[in-house]
């Protein structure tokens, strides 16, 4: 047995090297046919197309798409890079969604060159890239971001179609937020006469309550010549003013969704009952509920775990030494984390139910609850006391997911943006709802997040007055499938619908 595992370990060296170096997307020529074999017959190595591959980790179920999701955008601008050099650039459209920070992977990626062959080349699980045989920007209108080359904000904004504006109405507006004077998009407009993008362009700017880009736009243009008529491309009206000051476009969409979301949730949420006049006897059904909810919410994110195990980690008596096992060690010291952290958010509560603002509680306390949930695996050392220090220092991806969480540096963003539209809103049920789903949106960090989110929720919920709610293992499926839809095609009617049901029952 000694032979087969030297030699594995020799291919996982040779993958190591390429991984140190950065590479993504593993050509062949990169790697011997014998070391290429022997890490796809372990579950190291997954074939994207002939020839090309990505690192995988043999854990993951067979078919499982979370390898590729989490490679797509590098893997493909290696891919292209390799292909064309410098002779190709994302569509116009597609550069407008990675500008306003929203890097979901998409069904199909359409990427523009002048030498393309006007094919569909199918990638892993239903995704593709579709070269289109068209001119690209001048390379000063061309952004590289992350080895991929995109249309520059303004050559983008201009080459758009005017289906974007209502197919992707909060990308496009978090896109034009980030112009800060109207100076930005005039050059290329007058260069190119583009007196019809230029109305186009004018009633968005004004749309989102950028009046003076808009009004400017109009009459340069008008002064040098051109007849300029303005059209609002949008099909609603904006749901709020964006600031005027530069900021993260990561918390313009944040409030984008928000605004564009909670009519929706208000209709179809039950109306809340009110803060309960016995807060004694509210807080003794959260204390009750808590073998039943450590049970499902734990066993939501893959920890095997009984009522048994739950019920000997409250005791208090538990030492984590007791569990040999590897796999029983870590669900028992989840399951005390668990423990852990739900007597701080039972705290919270309280402080809710005594009249606090639940977005400044949920801000001052979530660190609290992060902290306690792991610190057993801090004290057990499978986790170092540093990674208690706050939001993740590294990317992270959603398993399964096409959504790609912010990076980290928009965590430091998002985050306080979150908290302030908490403490904004005045409704419980946007509150319950937008809380629970945009925590997991951001993922601030490397772990928990799920469950923390859930914790989010129900002190939202108590802010209303509405029981403490549990997500039941057997709607794990639904439940992730209305957070992929809210991310992908940002429809929260499933998600709304799902926690008014369980909140109703």
């Amino acid at each position: 047995m000694a032979k087969p595992s030297k030699k594995l370990a020799a291919s996982l060296a040779a993958l190591r090297v390429l991984q140190e170096k950065g590479v993504v997307a593993i050509r062949s020529a990169d790697l011997s046919r014998t070391h290429r074999e022997r890490l796809s017959q372990n579950g190291f190595l997954e074939e994207v197309i002939k020839g090309w591959y990505v690192s995988s980790r043999p854990e993951e179920i067979a078919g499982e798409s979370t390898a590729w999701y989490a490679s797509f955008w590098r893997f493909c601008a290696a891919y292209l890079k390799h292909l064309k050099g410098k002779d190709w650039c994302l569509s116009p459209e597609q550069s407008l969604s990675l500008h306003a920070e929203n890097w979901t992977v998409p069904r199909q990626l359409q990427v523009r060159a002048v030498k393309a062959r006007n094919n569909i080349t199918a990638f892993p699980h239903n995704t593709s890239v579709l070269e289109i045989r068209a001119a690209i920007p001048a390379d000063k209108d061309i952004e590289v971001k992350d080895e991929l080359r995109l249309f520059s904000l303004p050559a983008a904004l201009i080459g758009c179609g005017p289906r974007y504006f209502i197919q992707q109405s909060t990308n496009a507006r978090a896109a034009l937020s980030i112009v800060r004077d109207a100076s930005e998009v005039l050059e290329p407009l007058l260069e190119g006469g583009h007196s019809t993008i230029a109305g186009r362009l004018a009633g968005a700017f004004r749309n989102i309550g950028s009046d003076r880009i808009a009004d400017e736009i109009l009459n340069t243009m008008r002064t040098a010549g051109y007849d300029v008529r303005e059209q609002n491309p949008f099909e609603t009206p904006t749901p709020l003013i964006l600031p005027v000051r530069a900021q993260s476009p990561y918390v313009n969409r944040l409030r984008i969704m928000w605004q564009d979301m909670r009519d929706e949730i208000i209709e179809r949420f039950p109306k809340a009952p009110g803060l309960p006049e016995d807060t004694r006897a509210y807080l003794k059904r959260v204390e009750d509920a808590y073998v039943t909810d450590a049970y499902h919410s734990l066993s939501i994110e893959g920890y095997q775990v009984d009522r048994e195990l739950i019920e000997h980690v409250q005791s208090g008596v538990w030492n984590p030494k007791d569990d040999e096992n590897d796999r029983q060690h870590r669900n028992a010291l989840a399951a005390r984390g668990y423990w852990q952290a739900y007597q701080v958010v039972r705290e919270s509560i309280e402080k809710v139910l005594d009249g606090n603002d639940p977005g400044s509680v949920a801000d001052d306390d979530h660190r609290t609850w992060y902290r306690e949930m792991f610190a057993p695996s801090v004290a057990a050392g499978l986790l170092r006391p540093a990674d208690l220090a706050g939001y993740r220092n590294g990317p992270v991806y959603l398993r399964s997911s096409m959504h790609v969480p912010p990076n980290q540096e928009a965590v430091r963003d998002a985050m306080p943006a979150l908290f302030d539209l908490l403490r904004e809103e005045t409704e419980p049920s946007v509150r319950v709802v937008l809380g629970h789903y945009i925590f997991v949106y951001i993922h601030p960090y490397m772990d928990g997040n799920g469950r923390i989110g859930r914790f989010l929720m129900n002190v939202m919920l108590a802010s209303g007055g509405y029981p403490w709610t549990v997500i039941p293992l057997e709607e794990r499926d639904v439940y992730m499938a209305a957070l992929e839809e809210v991310s992908v095609a940002q429809n929260i009617v499933p998600f709304t619908q799902l926690l008014a049901r369980l909140v109703a029952a």
